[in-house]
């Protein structure tokens, strides 16, 4: 609702978990819902594996057409709200976690929502989560309502929040969570707003980014598929190749089953495959119970080669013509909703803060502090109305700040690189190191309108 600034049909937004279905929020010229049973019958969309989920699923799957200018460029996928507490004991009537799964494959982006207020991962949340293994390099957090607490809270909630996550997700790598308050009502504490600002930005270049990458995506999962097909292939040979011509075909497929974690090692040697590439033990074990190993296929060498070949020279060929097709195309961005007005003009981020400050005004935006700090520069000894880098440097090294940010505010403030600093200049330098202690990036190259005026060279008008 946030992103796409319109209602769409089948929303309903409230503190509890009110979405009880799969909405597929997409594209469309008329405002409609597609029921389930009737949107994985339709060719033309992509749903049509989900009908293996069954009647019971399908209910409580929708699609929602809109014409919206966000949705030209992205597919959102809204899930029902979790469920905690008794709730959570009684079933949904389908896989819950097997339908995330089949989405999470499918999707560029996974966002988890959290709520400042509620940060308890609910049992089925963490199963929730735990089906999105795998799909680590697509999940992103979003910490909500995070104006609802104060500054300290905030730390608080933040902490908790990675701690209970790092329970969860057993990954070393720490998830990119964004902190800000994603609604268009106003901010209750104000004094994060800088943060909020910088945060959604983020969240929104991430989001703009996903038309551009999802080529590459598609043919980062075929790479992907294409390995654990070959893995694939080398367990169930090796399962074929031990069973027995005649008798004991059961009690040898228990022991196979049994022996699966000892009979991954063996081919991981014998073939140098990583183990990241081994489908989870548990899951393989309960899905080979109901097959008949007999009838497995035996491994086929040319197959194997053919796979081989495809990675180590197709695949590199393939991102060569991707490269060069975005080269030629303009870059795809997602437009409309929340996405226009983000970048430009006076509430884009950083706008008139920092180094950019002063930047639509007519005066000088370092006058209004020059007073204090020719009172400085007249202490420092001027010759000929210019300090010596020494007698500067004295004075710019008490900010405290590195040689090195120092050494690039020297390089800006020098306008006419003479290695000395006029009552200008010098006062340049001071702003610079006040935008830097303020806690705002220094600009690469000087801009217009902070060169002294004394610096700036007089337009020619053409004759």
């Amino acid at each position: 609702r946030y992103l796409l600034e319109q209602d769409f049909p089948g929303m309903r937004i409230g503190p509890e978990p009110t979405t009880d279905s799969f909405i597929a929020v997409m594209y469309g010229e008329t405002e409609g819902n597609v029921p389930g049973n009737a949107l994985v019958v339709d060719p033309k969309k992509p749903f049509r594996k989900l009908g293996r989920f069954g009647n019971a699923f399908l209910n409580r799957f929708m699609c929602s057409q809109l014409p919206n200018e966000v949705l030209k460029s992205i597919s959102i996928i809204d899930s029902p709200g979790i469920l905690s507490g008794e709730k959570q004991r009684i079933s949904r009537g389908y896989d819950f976690c097997q339908v995330l799964q089949w989405f999470a494959e499918r999707v560029d982006r996974i966002i988890l929502l959290f709520d400042a207020h509620k940060l308890d991962i609910s049992d089925e949340f963490s199963e929730a989560i735990k089906s999105f293994r795998g799909q680590d390099d697509k999940i992103r957090v979003v910490l909500n309502k995070a104006d609802q607490v104060d500054t300290q809270q905030l730390m608080r909630v933040y902490g908790a929040l990675m701690w209970s996550l790092g329970k969860v997700i057993d990954t070393p790598e720490v998830l990119r969570v964004y902190i800000g308050s994603f609604w268009a009502h106003p901010l209750r504490n104000t004094d994060n707003r800088r943060l909020f600002e910088a945060e959604a930005q983020d969240l929104f270049k991430d989001i703009q980014s996903l038309p551009q990458k999802a080529a590459v995506r598609k043919l980062n999962d075929l790479i992907k598929r294409a390995r654990l097909a070959k893995v694939h292939a080398y367990i169930i040979s090796y399962l074929k190749k031990e069973m027995p011509s005649v008798f004991g075909k059961e009690n040898k497929k228990k022991e196979l089953i049994n022996k699966l974690p000892e009979i991954y090692i063996q081919l991981q040697r014998e073939h140098h495959i990583s183990a990241g590439d081994f489908p989870e033990v548990k899951k393989m074990q309960e899905q080979l119970e109901n097959c008949d190993f007999t009838k497995f296929h035996s491994l086929k060498p040319k197959l194997i080669e053919a796979v081989d070949n495809m990675l180590a020279n197709k695949i590199a060929s393939l991102m060569n013509l991707i490269r060069q097709e975005e080269s030629n195309m303009p870059t795809e961005m997602v437009h409309g909703g929340a996405f226009d007005g983000t970048m430009a003009g006076p509430f884009g981020h950083g706008y008139g803060e920092g180094a950019k400050e002063g930047a639509d005004e007519e005066e000088w935006v370092v006058a209004k502090d020059k007073p204090a700090y020719d009172e400085i520069f007249y202490t420092l000894s001027p010759i000929n109305g210019k300090i010596s880098g020494i007698s500067a440097k004295k004075e710019m090294v008490t900010s405290k700040l590195p040689n090195s940010v120092l050494g690039k505010i020297w390089k800006l403030a020098d306008c006419d690189g003479d290695g000395m600093l006029d009552d200008e200049e010098f006062a340049l330098a001071k702003h610079l190191i006040k935008i830097k202690l303020d806690g705002y990036e220094l600009p690469g190259t000087l801009p217009t309108h902070l060169v002294p005026p004394s610096h700036r060279k007089p337009f020619q008008t053409a004759e």
